[in-house]
């Protein structure tokens, strides 16, 4: 910051060095003759931006320049430096930053951009109009979901950002109170069925990986980002026990699934005869099928390129394109509610979580795992006979 002599008195302006200021993406600014707010303002968003542009961290948002104090842009900057957004689990995250940036960037009949409002001109009026825009896609049609999701991001990030900046954001929420609901279209379930014809397929064309993945979102009821970049086979019968050690990260709930009833026999043939038999090529369970070339190893599956082959597997398979992988951790609750699990088992054996139900999670048990194991069990395979 450098003070300069004007016809009225001392004016204050930022500007980089001079031997980058070709090349930063941060233009210089006047920043008016109050020394206390120029000030801050250097302290608060030109210099940390600057400084994290010279370390190679990326330039800012808003096309270049630093967002202004008091605008959409800076109450999103002050979310997500706060604990309530570094906090969240990284889906969530990302998600809600997808949502944030999306209304940032949304472009106004004046030219500009959502982002560059000052926030006292954020009215309610303003907030609907915006979820009405927000919700006509581009290209036609409408997105409920992405539009319900923009508008609560933006409630939560306004609410933390007032109990951080209460001088510089208003009392009242724009995003709030603005009854925005959207009931999601139910998933369709994978049944067992299309399990085992999609675990054929899978074998058929040279990566059993993808087969072993369906049986374990189905069977033990893992998400598939868990099943992917986490599992373990030292959580497969772990010093010879006879369970494996299941964590859903999206609750924080671990879940130690039972492979053997109280007489022996195995709870999920299908799954434990295919992971027994399986090689081991790392530290993970689910990994490539083929050798990578470079690295002369089996890489883990990339999230993208496992969902287009499933798609493939499955229409080779001839599974309804409209069933989706979710659709198995679905399929497997299905059948223990066809089955007749209690709400306590089916809790014990997928690891959900509810407010509502949080006494009921201190009587998860080992016996709640196995009744419940050995119910699917015999209800598949009509009394057990099939498995045992």
């Amino acid at each position: 910051m450098v003070a300069k002599p004007t016809k009225s008195g001392i004016a204050y302006y930022w500007a980089p060095s001079p031997h980058v200021r070709d090349r930063c993406p941060i233009v210089p600014k006047a920043l008016g003759k109050d020394y206390g707010d120029a000030k801050r303002y250097c302290d608060e968003i030109l210099n940390p931006h600057y400084r994290a542009w010279l370390n190679g961290e990326g330039a800012p948002s808003a096309e270049g320049e630093a967002a202004a104090r008091g605008s959409f842009d800076w109450l999103v900057s002050v979310y997500k430096r706060s604990p309530k957004f570094t906090k969240l689990p990284g889906d969530t995250r990302s998600s809600y930053d997808r949502m944030l940036s999306l209304v940032s960037k949304f472009p106004l009949k004046d030219g500009r951009a959502f982002g560059a409002l000052l926030l006292p001109s954020i009215t309610p009026g303003a907030a609907d109009k915006l979820y009405e825009r927000v919700r006509e896609k581009p290209g036609g049609g409408e997105r409920n979901k992405t539009a319900v999701l923009a508008m609560k991001v933006c409630q939560r990030a306004w609410n933390v950002a007032r109990r951080s900046e209460p001088k510089v954001v208003p009392a009242e929420n724009p995003f709030a109170k603005m009854g925005l609901s959207y009931k999601a279209k139910p998933t369709r379930p994978f049944n067992y069925d299309d399990l085992m014809r999609f675990v054929a397929a899978a074998d058929a064309a040279g990566e059993a990986s993808v087969g072993t993945a369906a049986m374990i979102a189905f069977f033990w009821l893992q998400r598939l980002r868990d099943i992917l970049g986490r599992l373990t086979w030292s959580q497969y019968r772990p010093s010879g026990a006879s369970v494996a050690k299941i964590f859903h990260h999206k609750t924080g709930e671990p879940v130690d699934m039972p492979l053997v009833d109280e007489d022996g026999s195995d709870l999920w043939p299908e799954l434990t005869e295919r992971l027994d038999a399986a090689p081991r090529h790392g530290t993970l369970i689910v990994t490539r099928d083929g050798i990578d070339r470079l690295r002369g190893i089996r890489l883990p599956w990339k999230y993208r390129y496992f969902a287009d082959r499933v798609a493939e597997i499955k229409a080779v398979a001839g599974i309804d394109a409209e069933i989706k992988f979710m659709g198995l951790r679905p399929g497997g609750n299905t059948e223990g509610g066809d089955a007749g699990l209690t709400d306590a088992q089916l809790r014990a054996l997928s690891g959900h979580r509810s407010p509502n139900m949080t006494i009921l999670y201190t009587q998860n048990s080992m016996q709640q795992r196995r009744a419940a194991a050995r119910l699917r069990r015999n209800s598949r395979t009509k009394g057990g006979q099939i498995s045992e």
